[in-house]
């Protein structure tokens, strides 16, 4: 989905969320609410698959059911969206990756065997191999060439203290594979598991103040919360008064669920 513009996740989203019946009032608010979500993400360096995860169609979903409720089974889906899972980004890193290693192996294997080719020389050419993958990451900042910079730095290190090319090359080759593995890893948790909460979903165990009192029977009720207002609920028996501070506890619907703070 790194292809994606933030403006586009969000035209795409709204378009789920009409068409898996989500009224459009809501869908605009949803889509403001996004909106703001991934310009928050992207101000602190982040990237708009930390806020929408790998799967754009499920997080539309996920969304869509906390303000329209599950969809029932017998109900047709919403048109489908892109997938944006990460297995063609995780092949072409592989791929890449394995070039890049069978290249630097390849050029260090046929490099003639020269008697005036020290350990210093070595240790030079895998240095000066370090510091350009080095750049290069600074220039893409994609993550990608940084495993086979820090590979060629301890290549270079193995070299300094005499060890013989071949096992320089397997450091080389050995690193770059951990490195390479270590990132992947890092990145699908950071796809899959430790998404930044959005929607109203992010203001569970907030604290908010009563405005209008909360009652269940009635279906009253709204909160302030910061500088905005929403609608609320609450699962107790007792209405809750104008001026009370209360806490989130669910989010059903369009409405915040809270309970009375220190109750």
């Amino acid at each position: 989905m790194t292809d994606l513009t933030s403006e586009q996740v969000v035209d795409r989203c709204r378009t789920y969320w009409l068409g898996s019946g989500v009224d459009g009032d809501t869908a605009s608010d949803m889509a403001i609410e996004l909106r703001s979500h991934i310009q928050d993400a992207m101000a602190e360096g982040k990237t708009i698959e930390s806020v929408v995860g790998g799967d754009l169609e499920l997080f539309a979903e996920d969304w869509a059911s906390a303000y329209r409720g599950p969809r029932p089974a017998s109900e047709p889906t919403a048109p489908s969206l892109p997938r944006t899972g990460s297995n063609s980004a995780n092949l072409a890193l592989a791929v890449g990756g394995l070039a890049i290693i069978v290249l630097v192996g390849a050029v260090a294997l046929f490099v003639p065997d020269d008697p005036d080719m020290d350990a210093s020389t070595w240790a030079t050419v895998w240095i000066i191999s370090a510091a350009v993958l080095a750049l290069g990451e600074l220039v893409t900042a994609g993550f990608f060439l940084l495993p086979f910079a820090v590979a060629a730095g301890a290549a270079g290190l193995l070299s300094l203290a005499g060890v013989a090319v071949v096992w320089q090359i397997i450091m080389f080759v050995v690193v770059s594979i951990a490195f390479l593995w270590l990132l992947q890893r890092f990145a699908a948790k950071d796809i899959r598991g430790e998404l930044l909460p959005v929607g109203a979903a992010r203001y569970i165990g907030s604290s908010a103040v009563v405005t209008s009192t909360v009652d269940r029977l009635s279906g009253s009720g709204r909160v302030m919360m910061g500088t905005e207002d929403w609608r609320a609920t609450t699962d107790g028996d007792r209405s809750i008064g104008v001026g009370t501070e209360v806490r989130v506890v669910e989010v059903r619907g369009a409405r915040l669920v809270v309970e009375v703070v220190n109750e």
